[in-house]
């Protein structure tokens, strides 16, 4: 059943959705560049699964915006399943940190030129998971205070 409660756009919807749209571009941004998809350093394996989690950015971003803004269903469930899809690739990143051998950056990016001591051990997915997370659950919370008022 649509309402007119479904069809508005709202704060909270809008945050899981700009949540939603750096889930889905956010990875070609970062990856498809000499440093990622295209470094001649890396074995084919290492690009498909580079290429997967890309691809993984995009279908959770589509599910996401499917979910959020389906005026079809159970308006709670919707949201529920919009938020879920919205964090799992930032989740998900950040538990990549907790597998051996693993590394959220670089410590050479391209040449040797640009090798920087500094870099070992730092998280610079940070400025987008972090904020992305945080975009994800102050929508869900005001989404879902929307919706138990109606």
């Amino acid at each position: 059943m649509t309402t007119h409660a479904h069809k508005r756009i709202t704060a909270g919807r809008v945050l899981i959705s700009l949540a939603a749209a750096t889930t889905a571009v956010g990875p070609y941004l970062a990856d498809w560049n000499k440093t990622h998809i295209y470094n001649p350093a890396w074995p084919p394996h290492a690009k498909f699964h580079n290429a997967q989690t890309m691809s993984t950015g995009v279908a959770l971003g589509a599910l996401t915006v499917y979910n959020i803004w389906n005026p079809n269903g159970n308006a709670k469930h919707n949201l529920k399943n919009g938020a879920a899809a919205a964090g799992m690739y930032w989740l998900t990143q950040i538990s990549a940190l907790a597998y051996p051998g693993t590394s959220a950056a670089n410590d050479c990016e391209g040449g040797e030129n640009d090798c920087e001591d500094g870099k070992k051990g730092r998280f610079p997915q940070a400025v987008v998971a972090l904020p992305s997370l945080a975009a994800v659950a102050l929508g869900y919370i005001l989404e879902r205070r929307r919706l138990k008022r109606l």
